[in-house]
């Protein structure tokens, strides 16, 4: 008996240290925001445009710069999700054109840009923090679901 007492509490440890989210909650859902310590910044939401030429998907968004900026290399974003799959976030670096943004895919994955690390962790029920994996430079930037021209965008300075 004491043997199952105690595996038992080994089996529910981890959800008795688990905390409860207690910080800024997104008002909308399906929106990405930027986390500054107890605020939360709405990324721009944008219907990219797609272009296919040959084996290149180019992906434009109008507007030079995005309205949400933030000054930090890895950012962090929270989500409320209803429909979007944070699972299936893809971060990319747009490149600024004739006053424009732009990313170019290649159809096969084997060249072109590629998406940057992104790590998704769940905090509630439809709650979701994801995170940028790695440094990353100043520029324009736009995170989408895989397979959708839906695009979340912000500019690190």
């Amino acid at each position: 008996m004491f043997a199952t007492l105690a595996m038992a509490a080994v089996a529910c440890a981890p959800a008795a240290l688990a905390q409860k989210y207690t910080g800024p909650k997104p008002p909308k859902p399906d929106v990405l925001y930027l986390v500054h310590a107890d605020t939360l910044i709405p990324t721009e939401v944008a219907e990219a445009k797609q272009e296919t030429k040959k084996n290149d998907i180019t992906y434009t968004i109008s507007g030079a710069n995005s309205s949400a900026r933030t000054p930090l290399a890895e950012p962090i974003f929270i989500i409320d999700s209803d429909k979007i799959q944070p699972s299936t976030l893809e971060l990319y670096k747009m490149e600024v054109k004739s006053g424009h943004r732009e990313v170019t895919t290649a159809l096969r994955r084997t060249r072109g840009n590629k998406p940057l690390r992104l790590s998704v962790t769940r905090l509630d029920r439809g709650l979701y923090r994801v995170e940028v994996d790695q440094e990353i430079e100043n520029g324009q930037y736009a995170i989408s679901p895989n397979g959708s021209n839906t695009v979340f965008c912000f500019e690190v300075y």
